[in-house]
């Protein structure tokens, strides 16, 4: 029997991009093992796959610095694979397929366009044209290992069936009313919509729909939680205290508001329209979320800053970029929520 490793260990966005490759592999190979090994934080990302298995890392204890990811080794040979599809192409993947080779396992990775990217992302004669989404290049190291998947047969599954716990919490919810979720966040200032237009934002969409927010940690939490207090029609997600049930919750969305960041990705692995405000990043850098809908895009003017974009993670804030997103007016938002729920 075929075994697949599937090496991916952040980030969770990166991770959620997995999951249009594996539908359409599972749907082509269903006689395919495969085992996803990544952060357990992930592991609800797979919950909708009956036979897929998942392996553990754990970098700040068991698997740390070279003797740690020698057991990492030693614990994935174990399992018996016969393919390994390097994901994520770091450190620590290469050190573990520099090993697999020399044991002729059966090894691809994952082709991360530096050079491409340096072109896209330089100050001076940028190459401005998008490149291959990740979610296609992911579907070609498996189609390099033997398994030829296409996306563009990509199905996706029905909402997920709320538990208890999530039924629980949008019982007192008027079912009439479209349920819009907005993930203010991201991992970096650069790619954070205003705070003060994104209140806005709510304020307005939350008068004739039901507004869900997502983020976690204090910080974001605080913040939640004023706009939570402030309006009749806003419940914070940060109460469900898991990610499993917050899938519950998006899958079930009719639309969503994110940063560039993790949650754009969910939201578009069940199909829900996602509007992206891109701040210091593009989506031509191959992030946007999966099958996106480019009138859902609003990117920050190129016209008045046009270091846009100045990196892949939105951490290289150029001097006098830092209101760089005050250029997508909150009106634009707006008014790209209300067409999706008025199709």
């Amino acid at each position: 029997m075929k075994h697949l490793l599937v090496l991916r260990f952040s980030s969770m966005g990166d991770v959620a991009m997995i999951v249009p490759s594996l539908r359409c592999l599972i749907a082509s190979y269903p006689e395919v093992k495969i085992t996803i090994v990544s952060n357990i934080l992930f592991k609800p990302f797979f919950k909708e796959f009956e036979n897929i298995n998942f392996f553990q890392t754990d970098f700040r204890s068991h698997h740390k610095g070279v003797k740690g990811l020698m057991r990492l080794l030693r614990g994935l040979i174990k399992l018996k694979p016969t393919h390994i599809a390097d994901l994520h192409s770091v450190l620590r993947t290469h050190f573990l397929t520099f090993f697999f080779k020399i044991l002729l396992y059966r090894v691809k990775k994952l082709d991360k366009l530096r050079l491409q990217k340096q072109k896209l992302f330089r100050k001076k004669n940028k190459v401005l044209k998008p490149l291959t989404p990740t979610q296609f290049r992911y579907a070609e190291v498996f189609c390099r290992l033997g398994f030829n998947i296409d996306l563009t047969n990509h199905h996706f599954p029905l909402p997920k069936m709320l538990s208890l716990e999530s039924k629980n919490f949008t019982s007192s919810i008027d079912t009439r009313k479209h349920r819009i979720g907005i993930a203010p966040f991201a991992s970096y200032v650069g790619k954070i919509y205003p705070l003060d237009l994104m209140q806005k934002v709510v304020a307005y969409l939350q008068q004739e729909n039901h507004v869900f927010l997502f983020g976690n940690g204090d910080y974001e939490t605080n913040i939640l939680k004023v706009w939570e207090n402030a309006y009749p029609n806003v419940s914070g997600c940060y109460k469900l205290e898991s990610l499993e049930k917050e899938l519950e919750i998006i899958s079930n969305l009719s639309a969503m508001v994110s940063m560039d960041s993790a949650n754009g990705h969910i939201a578009a692995n069940y199909n829900i329209p996602v509007v992206v405000l891109w701040g210091l990043t593009h989506p031509f850098s191959g992030y946007a979320p999966f099958l996106y809908s480019q009138e859902n895009m609003l990117i920050s003017s190129r016209v008045k800053y046009p270091l846009i974009p100045t990196s892949a993670y939105g951490n290289k804030m150029p001097k006098g970029y830092e209101n760089v997103m005050r250029t997508i007016d909150h009106e634009q938002v707006i008014l790209a929520v209300n067409k999706i729920i008025r199709n």
